[in-house]
């Protein structure tokens, strides 16, 4: 188990074994089994942020740490996300959480062998979900089955 980030509630964000490889983003809240969180369930709550904060606000603030996301964890993409999150006043905690379930999760997906969209896919979704407006459901399986080439497309038409 690999510390990403614990938050100030208590709940700590880790990388551990999972099905396929040793990069499965894993959460613990405080009195709580550990869990991974799944694409559906953040872009349902990011979506429902949206409707509050703006969408568009949310996913310009994705954007900023989408950039500088590696194939490692780095503490000033982390503080970043901080300050960031810091913007949302009551939602601090609940954006810092999510945002950095994606960014441990982008680092996953540049750490994947065979991965060819890498982190973009993350990116994809979060569009999908943020701008398109699609339903949070149609956006975390919109790859499944999917050619990387026909994604590869559909990204670039997207601009990233």
């Amino acid at each position: 188990m690999r510390l990403i980030q614990k938050f100030s509630d208590g709940s700590v964000l880790t990388f551990d074994d999972g099905t396929f490889d040793g990069w499965c983003v894993y959460l613990q809240r405080p009195h709580q089994p550990k869990y991974a969180p799944a694409d559906l369930q953040y872009f349902t709550r990011l979506q429902q942020l949206g409707d509050i904060h703006g969408h568009q606000k949310i996913y310009n603030d994705f954007v900023t740490f989408y950039t500088p996301t590696s194939t490692q964890v780095d503490e000033a993409v982390l503080n970043l996300i901080r300050r960031i999150a810091a913007s949302y006043n009551s939602d601090t905690l609940e954006i810092e959480i999510l945002f950095t379930i994606i960014y441990a999760g982008m680092i996953a997906e540049e750490n994947k062998q065979k991965a060819i969209l890498k982190k973009r896919i993350k990116r994809l979704g979060m569009y999908q979900t943020l701008i398109d407006r699609l339903s949070p459901e149609i956006a975390a399986n919109f790859s499944k089955g999917k050619k990387w080439s026909e994604l590869d497309q559909i990204c670039r038409t997207k601009g990233f």
